[in-house]
């Protein structure tokens, strides 16, 4: 119960500590869409999807989770890494245990952050490893100026665009979750990022006809990539996205 209650206090404070503020200057909308842990559903038909329509995602992954059974899915594999990040997907960062940030000091923080670039490296060497994700959407106001010396960027799990001052270590990111949102949510959001020129991006886990509480339909997640295309906003990773607006 307290690390509950710890957890959400650390998070509703990262929200309001702006490690890093960005002022988003007005520009085209544009939309990424990222992956959390490591499903191979994501790295197979959420991936090929992307991909047919022109677009590249984001994947969050923690070291310790590659090619490993889960509850709701089994893990990437190697090979398929290795395939995303030769096809123009960023392969981004999680803690390499996936220990949340509010539960690591900085010296556990640093540990897990080496470890994890050095099993990507292994994988393939030009994996970088440039933008962060806290895992289980919880960000810790204590870590974020570490990880602000670390990465361009660390993406929470707070719905809503990208706008104005933007925080590059808690980017907001609404969920594409078929538990938590429908077509027509989608669309709002599209149509948020329409009016204001803002940075939407989007978050899951597996792509299956009957997803996990975390993940998506390939239905829900067509329909998104449609939404975009109807609207002609540009697919693009989370780094190619940093590029665009300065950061």
């Amino acid at each position: 119960m307290w690390s509950a209650l710890h957890g959400r206090v650390s998070n509703r404070l990262a929200r309001h500590f702006r490690a890093a503020p960005h002022r988003l200057q007005a520009h085209a909308p544009m939309v990424s869409f990222t992956f959390d842990d490591a499903p191979d559903s994501a790295a197979g038909k959420g991936a090929s999807l992307l991909e047919a329509y022109g677009g590249r995602g984001t994947f969050y992954l923690a070291g310790s989770l590659i090619d490993q059974p889960g509850d709701h899915w089994q893990g990437l594999s190697n090979d398929a890494i290795v395939r995303l990040h030769r096809g123009g997907h960023e392969i981004a960062c999680h803690t390499f245990s996936h220990l949340r940030a509010v539960d690591l000091d900085e010296t556990a923080m640093a540990r897990e952050i080496e470890r994890n670039r050095t099993h990507f490296r292994a994988i393939d060497s030009s994996i970088s490893l440039e933008n962060f994700a806290y895992p289980y959407g919880l960000a810790s106001v204590w870590r974020k100026p570490q990880l602000a010396k670390t990465f361009r960027s660390a993406r929470g799990i707070l719905p809503g665009v990208n706008r104005d001052v933007i925080d590059l270590q808690f980017l907001r990111a609404s969920p594409l979750v078929d538990r938590e949102i429908d077509t027509a949510g989608v669309d709002r959001y599209f149509d948020e990022a329409t009016a204001s020129g803002g940075w939407l991006i989007f978050y899951g886990h597996d792509v299956v006809d009957q997803p996990s509480p975390y993940g998506c339909s390939p239905a829900l997640l067509r329909h998104a990539l449609k939404a975009a295309e109807t609207r002609n906003m540009p697919i693009v990773t989370v780094a190619e996205a940093l590029r665009r607006i300065g950061a």
